[in-house]
């Protein structure tokens, strides 16, 4: 499997609270890891060329695996368009955090993808809410984090194929927070935890869920249909 880790990586150039936590940057981060379990897992950023997502890069990548958040804008409209292609000729893709703003994403959910938010250092549980999703393997019956970003429903996205994961945050609010969704013969997996300011990507669990949800959307294997006009599988009586 060939899996790219795309990211803005603009916090970590101006904010040394996220370089901090991230030295690496939090594209270098989730590679350090998903690496455990995958031989091929390379990085992209935005300020490379074509942002890093050449038409030679996109064909090769069975997953592709997005973080943005203040740089949405910058990602290029032709860009956008030629992995949201990809996607629905195949490629996994996994979406997080603030990544729902993304263009990819919103061109994919065909909505707005807004939701409300609040920064104050809240506690968030993510109920597992369907334990016999593959996405879930090796999570108990929640995962709770000290400190997050609240998100807080409603989320204007499609009803999802399958929620996986409810969150609840201190000051009231639940979210969706864990979703998949297939695009043409594409899969796609949202998963909220990560603002860039915590060291949600350090955490073991959060780690074993994208791992998981990086496998679940691959579908390298699976066979490719040829459309258009089609020849005759039996030979057809003209009696």
């Amino acid at each position: 499997m060939n899996v790219l880790v795309w990211n803005e990586n603009r916090h970590e150039k101006e904010n040394k609270v996220v370089s901090d936590i991230y030295p690496e940057g939090i594209h270098g981060a989730i590679a350090g890891f998903l690496g455990e379990d995958h031989e091929n897992v390379k990085t992209a950023t935005l300020d490379e060329e074509e942002h890093g997502l050449t038409d030679d890069v996109l064909a090769e990548t069975d997953v592709l695996v997005w973080w943005g958040h203040k740089a949405h804008e910058d990602v290029k409209d032709e860009i956008a368009e030629k992995v949201k292609q990809r996607v629905l000729e195949g490629m996994g893709l996994v979406v997080l955090h603030s990544a729902h703003f993304s263009k990819v994403f919103k061109k994919l959910m065909g909505t707005t993808c807004d939701l409300k938010w609040r920064e104050a250092d809240e506690k968030e549980r993510l109920w597992v809410v369907d334990p016999t999703h593959p996405i879930t393997e090796g999570v108990g019956e929640y995962i709770e984090l000290e400190k997050e970003e609240m998100y807080g429903e409603h989320f204007d996205i499609p009803a999802p194929e399958e929620l996986i994961f409810l969150s609840w945050f201190e000051g009231g609010e639940v979210f969706r927070s864990g979703a998949t969704f297939r695009r043409g013969r594409g899969k796609v997996f949202y998963f909220r935890p990560g603002h860039e300011t915590y060291p949600t990507y350090h955490n073991k669990e959060i780690q074993n869920v994208i791992k998981n949800g990086v496998k679940w959307v691959n579908n390298a294997n699976t066979p490719k249909h040829v459309y258009g006009n089609a020849q005759p599988l039996e030979e057809i009586s003209t009696k």
